[in-house]
């Protein structure tokens, strides 16, 4: 949105100045060729210089590979498809949109977002998106697939602009990998790969899945609320309001709808009892064979599934019994219909695919990582001024590389023995690890999801491109990693715990 105002604050100008400069970038899809091309180059330039890194377990070295070469050519030759198929992205949105299209169609998710729409304080709104999105990291990827887009549609039907739910939403998912009410799968995971880091030099010693529980209470009131007010103070006042009400949710009108709504009540508490079922008993279907592990790991990994699911059967009840499903080629129809409108999101998908994978075969990444502990190592800082150093450079890092677990997985066995050896334990390391990974998420193309987010933005603004999210969720990055370094920083100098034991 450029600047016609001169009373516009400074902040809100140097924003629409980013997005518009943003704006001006190619089409996503070209630059990310753009941006293959750039990692090609550079690899063949690093492998010429002969960059490498040291691995911190086996001792070997880590060398650039250069995409140019013999085997770098035939390995993207062989691996393009295998790129896209296996991108996470991808299947995972696919199978939503295949459930959430057929409850649109059939008036179901029009009818129960108007209802929360209007029941819903305006002032609330925000604070609502923002802590379901911290809330759905219990689902791993679920919130950014389902929510996202959902939360683009709360806000249209409450009259206000669709990219501030969006947002709020992507803010909150982002961050809601770092806090929570309850204890889920990235807790478990993230401190396996700690508890295996520290062993190289404490075996005896094991970093717990509660390890940052305490912190990541606060965590959730403080995103909630950062997230909010930067949501209703800088971001939403930018964004035009929804014009027109071509798309306007349709109200409860008759019986029809009314009787068609508990019916979807009462099946979606069948349902919910269905998913305790598979959970709760020792045999579960759906329980995790492993006693030591999170018990519901295994209904949490394909959560994308069971909430496609719920949405067909959802919508066919909605549509039969309101009378906008006859038969049944109309849900299939309303399936087709959904995933016809991902076309552009998949060709978006497969150049991105290619670069990050790109990006991961070069060894680019992991060396930057390696080097970059080595230089924290060199430094004589305090506990506090090394975990908040940690804390940078994991947002740096993140933005070359992606997967949070992934990332852990490479980082850990380098930072966390070395900042053990210089006085901060495995759990203040985990959590600063973590501070960093999710506060510049929402900003690096790198993060698997930030084209979908920007395929989302462009369902509501055709024109908008890249640089409207970088400027959209610019305010969120630093509002996160500045507040949430301050409270870490905080909260260890007043000896508080961050989790039980």
């Amino acid at each position: 949105m450029p600047d016609s105002q001169t009373n516009t604050p400074i902040s809100q100008r140097w924003l629409n100045h980013l997005e518009s400069a943003g704006n001006r970038l190619p089409n996503p899809v070209m630059l990310f060729l753009y941006f293959c091309l750039a990692v090609i180059l550079a690899s063949a330039i690093a492998q010429f210089l002969g960059l490498s890194a040291n691995h911190p377990i086996s001792g070997d070295t880590i060398a650039a590979k250069s995409l140019l070469s013999g085997d770098g050519v035939r390995w993207m030759i062989s691996n393009a498809v295998s790129n896209f198929i296996h991108f996470a992205p991808v299947g995972s949105v696919i199978v939503a949109i295949l459930g959430i299209a057929v409850a649109e169609e059939s008036g179901l998710l029009a009818c129960a977002l108007h209802g929360l729409a209007s029941k819903a304080p305006q002032r609330f709104l925000s604070s609502f998106v923002v802590f379901a999105g911290v809330m759905s990291s219990i689902g791993f990827d679920s919130g950014y697939v389902v929510l996202i887009p959902l939360a683009a549609l709360i806000f249209r039907a409450a009259g206000r602009s669709p990219l501030a739910g969006i947002a709020a939403a992507f803010a909150g998912v982002s961050g809601g990998y770092s806090a929570n009410l309850l204890l889920g799968p990235v807790d478990a995971i993230l401190s396996g790969i700690s508890s295996e880091a520290i062993h190289l030099v404490a075996p005896d010693r094991e970093v717990l899945t509660s390890a940052n529980y305490y912190f990541t209470l606060a965590s959730t009131l403080f995103i909630t609320v950062a997230g909010t007010w930067i949501n209703e103070k800088f971001v939403e006042p930018r964004l035009p309001k929804p014009q027109g009400s071509a798309d306007k949710p349709l109200a409860i009108e008759d019986s029809r709808q009314g009787t068609a709504l508990r019916r979807v009540g009462l099946f979606s508490l069948v349902f919910v009892g269905i998913l305790f079922a598979l959970v709760l008993p020792a045999s579960g279907l759906m329980r995790n064979p492993d006693p030591n592990g999170l018990a519901a790991l295994p209904l949490l990994n394909g959560i994308v599934v069971f909430i496609a699911l719920y949405a067909i059967v959802a919508g066919v009840i909605f549509g039969y019994t309101t009378g906008k499903f006859r038969a049944q080629h109309d849900w299939i129809k309303a399936m087709e219909t959904g995933l016809s409108s991902l076309s552009g999101y998949l060709v978006l998908m497969f150049f991105a695919a290619q670069f990050v994978n790109y990006f991961n075969w070069t060894g680019l990444g992991a060396i930057a990582a390696i080097n970059g502990a080595h230089w924290l190592a060199g430094l004589a800082l305090s506990k506090i001024s090394l975990l908040l150093s940690f804390i940078l450079i994991s947002a740096l890092i993140n933005l070359l590389i992606g997967s949070a677990s992934a990332k852990w997985a490479l980082m850990a066995p380098i930072f966390v023995p070395m900042l053990f050896l210089l006085g901060v334990d495995p759990e203040s390391a985990q959590m600063a690890y973590r501070i960093g990974d999710s506060s510049t998420n929402i900003i690096t193309p790198l993060m698997p999801y930030f084209g979908v987010v920007v395929a989302f933005v462009q369902r509501h603004d055709k024109t908008a491109g890249m640089g409207t999210l970088m400027a959209l969720m610019l305010p969120y990055s630093l509002s996160f990693l500045l507040g949430w370094s301050l409270l870490l920083g905080l909260w260890l100098a007043a000896g508080l715990p961050l989790g039980p034991g």
